[in-house]
């Protein structure tokens, strides 16, 4: 199967498969259905490397494995370790039809991998792009109903970078595959999340992520924590990019303003907001029938 990852920008690369290569002397996870080739760096090598990307913690390289072309990140800091490392867990922890399918781990190189097949050109047809946002807030659903608990995105402070963190299978579905900043919510206990110890501006992000007063120096300690709720509030601008200018758009950005209530308690579940784009789905694929039988 084909994944597509949204990243650099919005260019969309199309990927085969997912392989993560672990840094020494992390010890290989045990994990159902690893590719045995994978077990050991030697026995997959990486051929013709041409560089695509250069990023602060990785490059990114159009290389070949086993005779297919692929995209090769390569970790370059090892002060991204532990994201990395939490990134791992999650994916062994979150396996499901939502997030993408981790198929192979190497213990004994410097790299971290991604396979990906060539770029392909990207589908315009509202029940298709309807389908993403569906699929878009089905995985916000299953992240803050986990086996993990419940988990906020918190790579997700721009749209660029919230869009980064998905895949696109070849057929067209959406699945989570950057899981290296979900941390857990839970209100109940009085736990809740910062993302990162840098100041959040902008409106792309929820109210409650803002420094609250004002001129005063930025504080980790006095910044207020937060729950799921951020992510509800970015639900209607990752919609829009989704469904860009296609017939019917409107009518579902008609239905996205309660998640931009200022009080996070006044937004709706993900669960919600998938209802009623369902209901929003079955509207338009009956009308789109009718108007088919009308001709």
């Amino acid at each position: 199967m084909l994944f597509v990852k949204v990243m650099f920008g919005y260019d969309f690369l199309y990927f085969s498969r997912l392989m993560v290569v672990l840094l020494p002397p992390v010890p290989e996870p045990k994990m159902k259905g690893v590719d045995p080739q994978l077990r050991r760096c030697g026995s997959a090598p990486f051929l013709n490397h041409f560089t695509l990307k250069t990023l602060v913690s990785l490059q990114v390289y159009l290389a070949e494995w086993s005779g297919q072309k692929v995209a090769l990140c390569r970790l370059t800091s090892q002060d991204y370790l532990e994201d990395f490392l939490h990134g791992m867990g999650m994916l062994q922890a979150l396996q499901d039809t939502a997030v993408v399918q981790l198929v192979g781990l190497c213990a004994e190189d410097h790299s971290f991998g991604v396979f990906a097949q060539e770029q392909h050109q990207f589908h315009h047809m509202w029940q298709i792009r309807l389908r993403l946002a569906l699929d878009y807030v089905s995985i916000l659903h299953f992240l803050h109903n986990s086996p993990a608990g419940r988990l906020v995105m918190c790579d997700s402070n721009s749209l660029e970078k919230t869009l980064s963190q998905f895949l696109l299978t070849s057929d067209f579905w959406l699945v989570v595959n950057d899981l290296d900043a979900l941390p857990k919510v839970d209100v109940g206990g009085g736990l809740l999340v910062k993302c990162g110890h840098q100041e959040l501006t902008g409106d792309f992000v929820a109210p409650e992520q803002l420094w609250p007063f004002g001129n005063k120096s930025l504080s980790n300690d006095l910044m207020p924590g937060y729950d799921e709720k951020t992510d509800i509030w970015k639900v209607p601008d990752g919609t829009r990019f989704i469904m860009g200018g296609v017939r019917g758009g409107d009518l579902v950005h008609f239905h996205l303003f309660e998640c931009k209530r200022e009080e996070p308690k006044l937004r709706p579940s993900a669960l919600d907001v998938l209802r009623v784009y369902r209901s929003v789905y079955s509207i338009m694929v009956r009308d789109a029938l009718k108007s088919r039988d009308a001709l």
